[in-house]
Order: structure tokens, then sequence, then C-alpha cells
């Protein structure tokens, strides 16, 4: 399952839209919970990044996404 993560890339000021950035997780599991757990325990154990929100990615979804120039899904 694809999650797409939003986050800012330091703790060290208030979040900001302008400021948000994205990467895509690709895990193997179906359970959403616990995918956004999973992806947020990998995020935390690789970076210092200030997570702001994980979202399960739909197939209609992933397939636009995947279309989009910049798309690239994050290994760790």
């Amino acid at each position: 399952m694809l999650f797409k993560v939003f986050y800012q890339e330091t703790k060290k000021r208030s979040p900001k839209r302008e400021t948000t950035h994205s990467l895509y997780l690709e895990l193997d599991t179906t359970d959403v919970r616990q995918g956004v757990i999973q992806s947020r325990e990998i995020m935390r154990d690789n970076t210092d990044y200030h997570i702001e929100f994980i979202d399960a990615i739909s197939d209609e979804q992933a397939a636009y996404e995947r279309e989009s120039e910049g798309f690239n899904i994050t290994t760790f």
C-alpha cells in the first residue's frame, strides 16, 4: 500500500503550508491504520522531520500521482 507523508523539514519552526513537503512510502500492509503507524515509525527513526499528516493513497490516486514529474517512492 502506498502512503503519502506530509512533513516540515525542521521541528524548530511552526509549520506553514508554504513549506510543507511530501514523500511516498510503499509498505507491505493492507491495514491503513497499521500502515500509518509504520510510516510514522519509519520517519521517526530515519529523519528529523516534523510529520504533519500521513494519508493512505488509493490505487486511483496512486495512478494519478505516478503521472506527475516529481513522483518518487522513498526508501530508507
